[in-house]
């Protein structure tokens, strides 16, 4: 369950999370999963899905690709007709926020 979220995922949110975890930022080479960017998915029931997110840095070059890719990953999840991609601001990203995989793979420690 992604942080500040009240109700666990449902089995099609799940499978967006884990289509989700196939896009890898092109800069950092992790997925934005493991890195802390995705804050919350949500599929209503016309099956448009909701991904609130955020980016490393507010001036992110990635912005169109990753848009792209992440639009790509939600709709290939059966039941998804339509995706929205809701950016925030905050909470702030911070390194804290990325999996014990990621700060390895990027040699960070701690």
């Amino acid at each position: 369950m992604a942080e500040g979220q009240d109700q666990p995922y449902s089995a099609i949110e799940n499978q967006v999370m884990d289509a989700l975890e196939k896009v890898i930022d092109p800069e950092l080479g992790i997925d934005l999963v493991n890195l802390g960017l995705i804050y919350d998915v949500r599929v209503d029931d016309q099956g448009t899905c909701t991904v609130t997110m955020t980016l490393t840095t507010m001036g992110c070059p990635l912005g169109d690709i990753l848009n792209r890719d992440i639009t790509s990953a939600v709709l290939s999840v059966d039941g998804v007709d339509d995706c929205k991609i809701n950016l925030v601001w905050e909470p702030a990203w911070d390194i804290s926020r990325m999996s014990r995989f990621a700060k390895i793979a990027l040699g960070i420690h701690g």
